[in-house]
């Protein structure tokens, strides 16, 4: 699944092509794209012919169009959406789901293999779309507190990773960064929240950060073609990755084979020697 740096490299590609362009048509190819958008699919295309794109804003792994008047298209790319800027005439991309005329000439195309994400008309939701705001701030967010998320992580009673894959308490985290930031501070991913040292918690959020960055600077991570930003491009992070995805391979600190465990019907990839398995949840 994208994850904050996949979502912010396509909502800077929507900020740069798409934003002051006016919506002239609005086409929903599958109706299993707009299921969110509770009063249906001709409801959804009638309230975007005509609006203006002023903006796109980003929320953890949620992104939104803001239109004009205060609305908002909110938008999850899910397993496998994409955004595409193309021009009109152009051959359509397979999967496309939805496809936004704009007044230029191109089309803001969303394709999804899998059909887990979708779009859905945000009244007033241009600064933040109700439908998310349970969601927490994300590490790269100015407003974003460190002093309330390490309060928060240590209240908690479970393990580190599962609480930084939980999107009310710190956004926009996935599995592969997860795995990144835990083999970087380092901590066990079964480590407890509660028995966490200060200095630890402190570390973790810095790599968590750190390595946003860093996937942000090379366009995200491509495994496949599930992934590119507007113009189609794959990012590059995968090259970069330590721990996620490396099973067998050398630790790049001590040498030892990394090791991946089932997690959560996902993975887990953690060094047996940086990252000692806790011994009673505490250690």
């Amino acid at each position: 699944m994208p994850e904050l740096p996949e979502v912010e490299v396509v909502r800077l590609g929507i900020q740069e092509h798409v934003v002051g362009r006016t919506i002239t048509q609005a086409v929903v190819h599958d109706v299993r794209s707009v299921r969110r958008h509770l009063p249906g699919a001709a409801d959804f295309t009638s309230r975007l012919a005509g609006r203006t794109v002023v903006g796109a804003a980003r929320r953890g792994k949620y992104l939104w169009i803001q239109l004009d008047h205060d609305d908002a298209i909110l938008c999850h790319l899910g397993m496998s959406g994409q955004f595409l800027v193309s021009d009109i005439g152009a051959p359509e991309p397979r999967h496309l789901r939805i496809a936004l005329t704009l007044d230029d000439g191109r089309e803001l195309r969303f394709a999804d293999q899998r059909i887990f994400g979708g779009m859905s008309f945000s009244e007033d939701g241009a600064e933040l779309p109700p439908e998310i705001a349970h969601i927490a701030r994300d590490p790269l967010d100015p407003l974003f507190d460190p002093a309330e998320f390490s309060a928060r992580l240590r209240k908690r009673e479970t393990g580190v990773k599962r609480a930084i894959l939980d999107q009310t308490l710190i956004s926009g985290v996935g599995n592969i960064y997860a795995d990144e930031s835990l083999w970087r501070t380092p901590l066990h991913y079964a480590r407890n929240t509660r028995h966490l040292r200060t200095r630890e918690v402190e570390g973790l959020l810095v790599h968590i950060g750190e390595v946003m960055l860093e996937a942000l600077a090379q366009g995200g991570t491509s495994f496949d073609a599930l992934y590119v930003n507007v113009n189609g491009n794959s990012g590059y992070f995968e090259r970069s990755l330590q721990a996620y995805g490396q099973e067998g391979k050398p630790c790049q600190r001590c040498g030892t084979p990394i090791r991946r465990d089932a997690f959560m019907n996902r993975s887990s990839y953690w060094c047996p020697t940086c990252q000692p398995r806790p011994r009673n949840g505490k250690f």
